[in-house]
């Protein structure tokens, strides 16, 4: 049986826990300096969570979140810098909604069809970024950076009436058209609205991706290349194959991000989409430090940080409070682990040289014996 590392818990959690402390404390001090009550917005936040449509709203939002960040993570594992996700997840769940409006299946095929075009789509997409990197040596931050940039003009010319989109009589938004009923995927309904269905799904992934990286050799072998390229290589890890698979595998949950509110709400896709969900997913994978349940709990904070903070402006209150929140968030969460992971060295250090001079004392008093 593994035994009980205590340190590397307290240490684990350390991070991620003076982060918060930080970026709350920055937060009331920027309050402070605006003249404003540097506590009150927490109470009307916390206020606000207590009506039951908010924590729906908050649960959606984190089963969104947490896909993105599952993606960033598994980038991250493998020491790549994944920041395509957003591009990866708007031009997946595009395309996945033209492929859903214009067929009609039975229920589970009909939902079927419309994830595996979306994870296709997004592995394709993130898959360029690899192929860049195993071929030619391009960095995967520039390439996925410039692959944003592309995707956001494509989805542009796409959604145009002469192309794939419709424009509805009396609106100015554009969309892919509706799905049919037999493409959404049912919800569960509660008194303050519907958790989708597929919010459930985004979580049991975490399952996979947890067992996955931990109890299967390809697991071993991503984190292991991730770790040390070259002595991945030695082990005779192929290791370009291993980060062409990371980022299509990357990519194919980056194209899940928008299945959530796709099918479980607005059962098309139109301009008013929510873009920037793939950096919030980087913001929420560091914070969870690339764990499945650190990831659960950052994406629940930062879904309630965004929903509760909506409605501060009728108090006076400004609601980029969040977006503020959220910046010094990242911030505090690269200062706080350097932090922790240098005291982390000096406490191992520490320990050695108490167990070499124990060793030490014991060796002299059996030869004095």
């Amino acid at each position: 049986m593994k035994k009980f590392d205590k340190d590397r818990v307290l240490l684990g959690i350390a991070g991620p826990g003076l982060a918060l402390v930080v970026a709350f404390l920055l937060t009331s001090v920027v309050l402070l300096v605006s003249d404003r009550d540097p506590f009150e917005p927490y109470q009307l936040m916390f206020q606000t969570a207590e009506f039951t449509d908010v924590q729906v709203n908050i649960l959606n939002q984190a089963g969104t979140y947490y896909l993105a960040a599952l993606a960033v993570a598994i980038g991250f594992r493998m020491n790549l810098f994944n920041i395509g996700v957003d591009g990866q997840y708007r031009l997946a769940v595009m395309l996945a909604a033209v492929v859903g409006a214009s067929v009609e299946l039975p229920a589970p095929l009909h939902i079927l069809l419309i994830v595996v075009v979306a994870m296709l789509v997004g592995a394709l997409w993130a898959g360029i970024a690899g192929v860049l990197k195993t071929s030619r040596g391009v960095s995967e931050v520039v390439s996925t950076i410039m692959l944003n940039a592309i995707a956001t003009s494509l989805i542009a010319w796409m959604i145009l009436p002469a192309n794939l989109g419709e424009q509805l009589p009396g609106s100015n938004d554009l969309t892919t058209g509706q799905i049919a009923e037999s493409g959404w995927f049912p919800g569960l309904a509660m008194e303050g609205g519907t958790i989708y269905g597929f919010t459930f799904v985004a979580f049991a992934l975490g399952i996979v991706y947890w067992f996955t990286l931990n109890r299967t050799r390809f697991g071993f072998d991503l984190r292991a290349t991730g770790a040390s390229e070259s002595a991945a290589q030695a082990s005779g890890v192929d290791s370009k194959k291993m980060v062409l698979t990371a980022m299509l595998i990357s990519g194919a949950m980056a194209g899940l991000v928008g299945m959530p509110l796709l099918l479980g709400q607005t059962h098309t896709y139109s301009l008013s989409f929510p873009a920037g969900v793939g950096f919030t997913g980087i913001t929420i994978a560091l914070l969870g430090r690339n764990n499945p349940i650190g990831i659960f709990f950052a994406a629940l904070l930062i879904s309630f940080i965004e929903k509760t903070s909506a409605d501060l402006d009728q108090f006076g209150y400004e609601k980029e409070i969040a977006t503020i929140m959220q910046g010094l968030i990242v911030i505090s969460v690269v200062v706080s682990y350097e932090l922790v992971r240098q005291y982390g060295l000096r406490r191992q250090q520490q320990k050695v040289g108490e167990e070499l001079a124990a060793q030490a004392r014991k060796n002299k008093e059996e030869v004095a014996l």
